[in-house]
């Protein structure tokens, strides 16, 4: 496998300012990616729009746009309206809280790849081995959301598989938000975080049962930051591009001490 690249990923409603310095940061960290989610109190394009012009080598993305809350054409509309790069811009996309997240994931990425722009790139949220068989087959990216590596390189397997037997000469490439949280009260800010998802829908419900890995465990925390790197390395071996989803609070030393914990080797 090529070498993994690295993304640092924050939540939605960043102040402009934080994520300008962030951005600029992360960029002369080595990494090659800055996301954002999406929530209904604050819009991931918006903030990812920050990191776009502030940091102009890096891709920017949000992980993930829900479809329950985000039609494909508003989506491209506010893409267009931030004047993102498409030749930077990763879209992930995720079924949200939808009784029928096949079928809507399914169309949702039909429209999405009809009405952006050719050379914007579309990754979908996956846990189930239905929608992972979906990203192989059709999309450009699968985003795994709270993955161990051993359950991530079983994923990406099921990826693969279906890009196979779709006769895709190109993988999609296999994306991992990792949480990492550093310094005093990291383990208590990781298991805070976990415990929340851990009963968000059934889809996560299932997920931690499958991956059987005790609470507070699914992710790094790191007293010491020093020890970010090597409890990292696991899971760059099962994906290609894993994302720093930084547990801190939202200002400029916070993230960027996780940010230049988990920065990539130079």
């Amino acid at each position: 496998m090529p070498e993994t690249e690295r993304g640092l990923g924050v939540a939605a409603g960043l102040d402009a300012e934080v994520a300008a310095q962030l951005a600029r940061r992360c960029e002369g960290y080595g990494y090659r990616s800055m996301w954002s989610n999406d929530h209904p109190g604050a819009s991931g394009l918006e903030t990812v729009a920050f990191f776009h012009e502030s940091a102009p080598t890096l891709d920017v993305g949000v992980a993930v746009l829900p479809l329950d809350r985000h039609s494909p054409e508003e989506i491209a509309a506010t893409a267009d309206e931030q004047g993102l790069d498409p030749g930077r811009l990763w879209v992930g996309i995720g079924a949200g809280f939808t009784k029928r997240p096949l079928q809507v994931v399914r169309d949702g990425l039909s429209e999405l790849q009809a009405v952006l722009p050719a050379p914007v790139r579309v990754a979908v949220a996956a846990m189930g081995p239905n929608m992972l068989a979906l990203v192989g087959a059709e999309a450009d990216g699968v985003f795994l959301n709270w993955p161990t590596p051993e359950w991530a390189a079983w994923a990406r397997e099921r990826v693969y598989e279906a890009a196979r037997e779709a006769g895709r000469k190109m993988m999609p490439t296999i994306f991992a938000y990792v949480r990492v949280a550093v310094g005093e009260g990291a383990a208590e800010r990781l298991l805070k975080e976990e415990s929340f998802y851990r009963q968000l829908h059934q889809g996560y419900i299932r997920h931690f049962e499958a991956i059987d890995a005790e609470p507070g465990t699914v992710g790094i925390a790191a007293r010491d930051p020093g020890m970010v790197p090597e409890l990292l390395a696991p899971h760059e071996q099962a994906v290609d591009h894993v994302v720093v989803r930084a547990l801190a609070s939202a200002n400029v030393d916070a993230l960027g001490a996780v940010a230049e914990a988990a920065a990539p080797k130079s």
